[in-house]
């Protein structure tokens, strides 16, 4: 198949070329970043500029993986606006182009964020009932995928991904790169609260792969990837500690107000695609370490 992945310069899009690349599909690449590979073609660019969205989208293209889009949840309460218009206006150009264009197949990286707060566990049945601009966006998304699978037959799956983690996140500061700078410099981390709040983390190549098969025949709709296990912060810190061999000290600090207690989720529905997490934490939290090892980042 040909390819578009959208966003395909950044953290998970770098996996998901590969894995495409893999598969046997020729691939390309819209981004603000060139691409690193110059055998994949790249268009570099904004995509809420028409000229840069129909250089991105030739004809002959077979599918789309939409990975590009604001994804700071605090970025999005500051500038709504901005975060609208790359989430939602782009998504919408794009899809509308996928129509005109015959693409067959418009796959959309999404979050459980759609769904705000949840007691129990996250299901894909689950109602859509943001909290946050970000949130929002994504679930607006979702619905103009829904639509133009309704009235066009695009196929259209939603992969809704927990918190990712792996290799390529040296310029990232969630918990897992804050956890492997600390063990680098022999310092310490800050934990909110008590540091029981439960989190699911899955590994980029996991994610990678169920893209791939996304691409390949997964029915419209939304589908959780997560690892289906959800560890505390305090867990975090001591596969970590396994990970690296160091210390990492907690410092407990007071928690942040919203935080999530806990973020559960149920991955039956991915299990029943063939899709399932492959790699441990611990495995890989290592494969995380290798960017910051100091005899690897010197």
């Amino acid at each position: 198949m040909s390819v578009l992945v959208t966003g395909g310069s950044g953290f998970i899009g770098r996996h998901v070329v590969a894995a495409l690349r893999a598969d046997g599909h020729d691939v390309s690449v819209a981004d603000r970043v060139d691409f690193a590979d110059p055998d994949v073609r790249c268009v570099t660019g904004d995509l809420g500029d028409p000229a840069v969205l129909d250089r991105a989208l030739p004809g002959g293209t077979d599918a789309v993986v939409h990975l590009a889009a604001e994804t700071s949840v605090l970025g999005s309460v500051e500038r709504p606006a901005e975060v609208h218009r790359v989430n939602v206006d782009v998504t919408a150009a794009l899809l509308e182009l996928c129509r005109e264009r015959g693409v067959e197949a418009f796959v959309l990286a999404s979050t459980n964020a759609v769904v705000g707060v949840v007691d129990g566990t996250m299901t894909e049945r689950l109602p859509l009932a943001p909290l946050t601009p970000y949130g929002a966006t994504k679930a607006a998304a979702e619905m103009l995928l829904s639509g133009y699978h309704g009235a066009y037959g695009l196929r259209t799956p939603v992969l809704r991904l927990t918190n990712v983690y792996g290799p390529g996140m040296r310029h990232k500061d969630s918990f897992v790169p804050r956890l492997m700078r600390a063990a680098a410099d022999d310092g310490g981390v800050q934990v909110y609260g008590d540091g029981l709040q439960c989190r699911d983390l899955v590994h980029v190549s996991d994610v990678a792969r169920a893209f791939a098969l996304a691409v390949q025949g997964w029915p419209s709709g939304p589908v959780i990837i997560g690892s289906g296990s959800s560890p505390t912060v305090l867990d975090l810190v001591a596969a970590a500690r396994a990970a690296t061999g160091s210390r990492i000290p907690v410092q407990h600090v007071d928690p942040k107000p919203g935080e999530m207690p806990a973020v559960v989720v149920d991955t039956t529905l991915a299990r029943e695609h063939s899709w399932e997490p492959r790699v441990t934490l611990v495995d890989g939290l290592r494969s995380a370490w290798a960017d910051f090892a100091p005899s690897v980042a010197s």
